[in-house]
């Protein structure tokens, strides 16, 4: 089975997380500059197999758009440009962050390895892709 791909794309780092095989599990890809995450896309597209990729859609508390949406706007465009047959949906990507600098405290990580703001962008990509397996099961 193919897999699906999920981006929490950032003005500075982009966090990537996929799933397994069976689209069961979501694990951390890696984190990227974000001016490299198109080549280092058509590198992994070469040899994965993705039949979808989520992309986070900022909004704040209310739902409303927030600051960062018009550069995600620009980043999806540019993706949708590169990747015309790809299928992309978006999806709510709030507290995605906060969760993931929680998940890196409650695993017991020290206060140094907290601040490595890469990891948290593959985490929160990680969450969010696992939040959306799980809402497809039920």
């Amino acid at each position: 089975m193919p897999r699906i791909l999920a981006i929490d794309y950032g003005i500075k780092r982009t966090g990537l997380a996929v799933t397994d095989d069976l689209q069961i599990i979501a694990s951390g890809l890696t984190t990227v500059a974000s001016e490299s995450v198109i080549p280092f896309l058509k590198d992994y597209f070469a040899k994965e197999e993705v039949i979808k990729v989520l992309i986070g859609e900022p909004k704040q508390m209310n739902g409303q758009p927030s600051e960062s949406t018009p550069i995600i706007e620009k980043f999806v465009a540019d993706f949708k440009t590169h990747f015309p047959e790809m299928k992309v949906e978006r999806v709510d990507e709030r507290f995605t962050s906060k969760m993931a600098f929680q998940t890196m405290i409650d695993s017991g990580l020290k206060k140094k390895q907290r601040q490595n703001k890469a990891l948290v962008d593959e985490i929160a990509a990680t969450i969010l892709l696992q939040d959306y397996l799980t809402r497809k099961m039920i």
